[in-house]
């Protein structure tokens, strides 16, 4: 009913370049990946290594903020566990390490060793 000499022809001919068409079609899927990758996804990973490392440095005497936008000194930190903030005079907390948003400024490094 619908079917021309023209259709009849171009539905006879066999696709050509099967596996070109595929890739030709699949590059902007990529491209945009790969983009996504250099914007997105990379300076993320760098900015958690970078926040990681941060609360792997954080030693007494540090000042601190928290994440809810406490602002103290850091009087007792173990590695990998919970740190102490005294936020006033006398008024000491126990913080999360993940909690605290930056820290402020650095202390010299604490030598327990020292005689007093």
């Amino acid at each position: 009913m619908f079917v021309t000499p023209a259709y009849a022809q171009a539905a006879g001919a066999a696709p050509a370049g099967g596996m070109t068409d595929i890739f030709i079609q699949l590059m902007p899927i990529l491209l945009l990946v790969v983009i996504f990758w250099f914007l997105i996804f990379r300076p993320q990973q760098k900015r958690l290594k970078a926040q990681q490392a941060m609360l792997a440095a954080i030693r007494r005497g540090d000042t601190v903020v928290t994440t809810g936008g406490i602002v103290g000194k850091v009087t007792k930190a173990v590695d990998g566990e919970d740190l102490e903030v005294e936020i006033a005079t006398g008024v000491k907390v126990k913080l999360v390490r993940g909690m605290v948003a930056d820290v402020r400024s650095k202390a010299e490094p604490v030598n327990d060793n020292k005689p007093a």
